[in-house]
């Protein structure tokens, strides 16, 4: 498996709203899984996906919450997809494109996620994997998600009532009598090689009901994810800033491995976490110093520091000026940027 597989907190939110509406020690529960406490306010930010699945798990069996993983999924509608991929898909002129497009990014939803198509007889599945996870308990949560975000992408073609004729599973499920009661036209399967849907081959041709007009092409700046640790890890950070964030060794435990051999991995990239750290709170901080006008006090404990004074030494160390400057320096060369 791809060492530190990353989900997006959107997918976790629902199960923390459904454990806070039956009076259910949510935050406890995130803090045993290592997971932030304040999802809500960060749902395009990537936390472990292995926690949250552990999460999920746990909330259900304590709770006494049947197929959780469906009741999660039912609170998710097509908005709830990473901005980029909305995007791809708003703009496609057909299903089969919008299809295309979400295979091709499927990996800015959970980072080890492949999306395919494949022809059976008249229909086409959508078809999801998480790679590397073969063995890997309580998968149906995540499955569930892959399936019901694909039916969500054909219903802006289809329309706002269609539902598959097949929901796979590759996980060992059986939905409950209430799952099996909302899709009553729906036929389950599990322990299939991989979670699908089937579609008529005749909705490939579907327009988009969203009549946008098609973007122009262009070279996207968002390139898939590296499946290394240092990567992953720069990518998780950002969840935690305003939070305790993870040891080295708590990174370690939600990679599956010791610390020294995190260490080891590190090092052979020419970090340290340390480094790494001071990186993502810098970027952390620039970013909301362009596209905020958060006070400089709450940039600095929102990148993690609990010291203005730190965080000003330690900004300036990476950009040669104050954060203060940095802010004026980029809201000039706005100003001077001329509109078209």
């Amino acid at each position: 498996m791809t060492i530190l597989p990353l989900t997006r907190c959107q997918f976790i939110i629902p199960v923390a709203a459904i454990c806070d509406e039956i009076g259910a020690p949510t935050e406890a529960l995130l803090t045993k899984f290592r997971l932030p406490a304040s999802l809500e306010e960060k749902p395009q930010h990537y936390i472990p996906m292995l926690q949250a699945i552990r999460f999920a798990e746990a909330a259900q069996r304590s709770q006494g919450i049947t197929d959780i993983g469906f009741q999660t999924a039912r609170r998710l509608q097509f908005c709830h997809l990473s901005e980029k991929l909305r995007a791809s898909i708003r703009f496609a002129p057909t299903l089969f494109m919008a299809l295309q497009q979400f295979c091709k990014w499927a990996s800015l939803e959970d980072t080890i996620l492949s999306m395919w198509l494949e022809r059976d007889d008249n229909h086409v599945r959508i078809c999801g994997k998480l790679a590397g996870t073969t063995g890997v308990p309580h998968l149906e949560h995540s499955q569930w998600l892959q399936n019901v975000m694909s039916m969500h992408i054909v219903r802006q073609f289809s329309g706002p009532d269609w539902v598959p004729e097949t929901m796979a599973f590759e996980a060992r499920f059986e939905p409950g009598l209430e799952t099996r009661s909302f899709w009553a036209n729906t036929r389950f399967m599990s322990g299939q090689d991989s979670s699908w849907i089937d579609i008529p081959v005749s909705f490939l041709d579907l327009p988009n009901r969203a009549r946008e007009t098609p973007a122009a092409p262009h070279d996207d700046g968002v390139a898939s994810f590296g499946h290394g640790i240092v990567s992953a890890v720069k990518l998780m950070l950002p969840s935690y800033l305003d939070e305790r964030i993870p040891t080295v060794a708590e990174i370690a435990e939600m990679a599956g491995i010791s610390i020294r051999s995190l260490q080891r991995k590190l090092s052979n990239a020419g970090v340290t976490y340390s480094d790494l750290l001071d990186g993502v709170r810098f970027e952390n901080a620039a970013k909301l110093l362009r596209d905020t006008n958060s006070k400089i006090i709450d940039v600095a404990f929102s990148s993690g520091y609990t010291d203005p004074a730190h965080f000003t030494r330690a900004f300036r160390r990476f950009s040669g000026i104050t954060p203060r400057e940095f802010r004026g320096k980029w809201k000039l060369q706005q100003a001077l940027v001329p509109v078209i």
